[in-house]
């Protein structure tokens, strides 16, 4: 057994080898997370019915339409940031928007900004992941970070709505780690 052991920590190691990635690679990794990411919220958007879109948990927090016009209009405002790509829609007060807050136009809005950054990203040059720009505040990030934060912020109001879907009664989607 002992000899198993020592064979294992000195040959292994020497016949493995880490791959590079390339922006190509990473690009690519962006667009299968994202088009995941959409399929995802869009079952979400199908779980909860249409007549309790408007549901808030509390008074004090958005509805479930709110929260899903938040999440597209983060979608295409950060997107925008990252890749420069001109914006599908104008996101600001989205979510304030009476005449957004049915199942139809909500789910118009997200497949929308899911759509718009599928494409941003496919449409990006890779060799500018690396390049500082202006994020949320003024504060300066690379292209590739306000990539990695919109994903961020998108599966975080997503995950939000869990409860609004639980509180209806109803069971949640699975998740889709991959």
């Amino acid at each position: 057994m002992k000899k198993l052991v020592i064979f294992l920590l000195v040959a292994l190691p020497a016949g493995l080898s880490a791959q590079s990635l390339t922006g190509e690679d990473i690009k690519n990794q962006f667009v299968k997370d994202w088009e995941r990411s959409k399929a995802y919220t869009q079952e979400y958007l199908n779980t909860m019915p249409a007549d309790k879109y408007s549901f808030k948990a509390v008074d004090s927090i958005r509805s479930f339409a709110q929260q899903m016009l938040h999440l597209a209009s983060a979608n295409a405002f950060l997107m925008n940031l990252a890749t420069g790509a001109k914006p599908p829609f104008d996101a600001r007060g989205l979510e304030g928007r009476a005449s957004a807050q049915t199942k139809d136009s909500v789910v118009y809005f997200v497949n929308t900004s899911y759509d718009y950054a599928i494409k941003a990203v496919k449409d990006l040059d890779d060799s500018k992941l690396g390049e500082m720009v202006s994020g949320p505040g003024g504060r300066q990030a690379s292209r590739f970070a306000l990539l990695l934060k919109a994903l961020e912020h998108q599966a975080h109001h997503r995950g939000q709505t869990t409860i609004y879907i639980r509180l209806q009664g109803i069971r949640p989607p699975n998740e889709r780690l991959f």
